[in-house]
């Protein structure tokens, strides 16, 4: 299926007992509420509606269970993202990208052009890159993607086995109560809250670790080094906010802000940065050390 200005099809699988449902139509306005009837009509006469032959589906179409449908996803107005990334390596079979603040890495949401990956497709004419690990819109720093899908499995295998070095960078409130106690092993356990978007942690056996240690000081501010053991969600800007120096400008912890979709100040981005990646590569052999190019600055 191709893909459109960068941007790959999302599927749905029709399965067996949707018998209440007469058209390919009725069922995607059941299966996605938050979605207008109108805008789904909008979508098949734009011819935004796959089968998986890649013939394009009306309004009509008949409910066939077993099958994929592959539609393109909308977004009326998208704020331009005023920053540019840049790409730190790339060989026949791996692309490492420096991702600036405010970038989600994949469309979600509001962001489909203004994402790492649509961009890198059109700029690179990749158009199966896929990203191997993830790292936070409001974050910084290097992302890793794989150019062939026939790599993806081992690629995504050396994060969820460990085996990649991940070494971010954070400024955050200084705290002379815990000088003595750098460089810290964090651990915790992590589960999702009753908060939109927030993690929280609860008792129970950790699934969570990170190295904390200070790399520098200037008044009431450091210069944090985090390395991470696991890689869950917002793991760091939990860890560090728990420890009562929560990273600066952080708009979710430890208090959710209120999410700006259009004239966002860009001034004060979140002060986290994926600075370094290390791994032996699994396809090449080679044993990888990439460096973000940006830097913290107190």
């Amino acid at each position: 299926m191709q893909s459109q200005s960068g941007i790959s099809p999302s599927k749905v699988f029709l399965p067996q007992g949707g018998h209440a449902f007469g058209t390919v139509l009725d069922f995607l306005v059941d299966k996605f509420p938050a979605i207008q009837r109108d805008e789904w009509v909008s979508r098949f006469n734009d011819g935004l509606i796959f089968d998986s032959d890649g013939l394009t589906l009306s309004v009509t179409s008949q409910y066939l269970a077993g099958t994929f449908v592959y539609y393109f996803r909308r977004v009326e107005s998208e704020e331009r993202i005023p920053f540019n990334e840049t790409i730190v390596y790339q060989d026949d079979y791996l692309l490492i990208a420096d991702k600036p603040h405010f970038l989600p890495v994949t469309p979600g949401g509001h962001y489909l052009q203004e994402t790492l990956l649509v961009r890198l497709k059109k700029s690179t004419g990749i158009e199966t890159l896929s990203p191997i690990h993830r790292i936070d819109r409001e974050t910084a720093g290097l992302v890793a993607f794989s150019k062939r899908a026939s790599d993806r499995n081992a690629y995504q295998a050396l994060f969820r086995d460990r085996l990649v070095e991940k070494t971010y960078q954070a400024i955050a409130p200084y705290q002379e109560d815990l000088q003595n106690r750098f460089p810290i092993h964090y651990q915790s356990r992590i589960e999702e809250s009753s908060v939109f978007i927030q993690m929280h942690e609860v008792a129970g056996e950790p699934n969570s670790d990170t190295w904390i240690d200070i790399e520098e000081v200037s008044g009431s501010w450091a210069k944090y080094s985090l390395k991470l053991g696991t890689g869950r969600k917002h793991q760091l800007r939990v860890h560090m906010s728990a420890l009562g120096i929560p990273i600066k400008n952080d708009q979710i912890y430890p208090v959710l802000q209120p999410h700006v979709m259009s004239n966002k100040d860009f001034t004060q981005p979140l002060q986290l940065l994926a600075k370094e990646l290390s791994f032996v590569d699994p396809i090449s052999g080679l044993k990888h050390h990439f460096f973000s190019t940006q830097a913290l600055h107190l």
